[in-house]
């Protein structure tokens, strides 16, 4: 969803492949009703979206203790993107982000 918009994508600080971060989320996002705002997800990547080149249309919702964006959402359509893996065992509030997209209406 990043590069699809316009942003760069460079390679992360460090590789997370199979590991677990914990995340501070945008109350405000609808995949993150009723998750903690700091909670732990499944990371499994190399990359990642650089913020300066972050587009008006996109909004940050998610991010890592030191700064690392893992979730975005379009300003005006129901289009979210996340650099963490809901669907992981390491995810535990993963069920209930994919429910809440799954209950999206677009």
């Amino acid at each position: 969803i990043c590069e699809a918009y316009g942003m760069d994508i460079t390679y992360a600080r460090k590789l997370m492949h199979g590991k677990q971060s914990d995340i501070r989320t945008d109350p405000g996002c609808r995949l993150f009703a009723g998750c903690p705002d700091v909670m732990p997800v499944a990371r499994y990547h190399s990359l990642a979206a650089r913020e300066a080149s972050l587009p008006d249309c996109l909004k940050v919702t998610a991010r890592t203790k030191d700064g690392e964006i893992m979730g975005v959402q379009h300003k005006e359509y129901e289009v979210y993107g996340l650099q963490f893996h809901p669907e992981s065992i390491l995810t535990p509030d993963g069920e209930r982000i994919i429910r809440n997209f799954l209950r999206q209406e677009g």
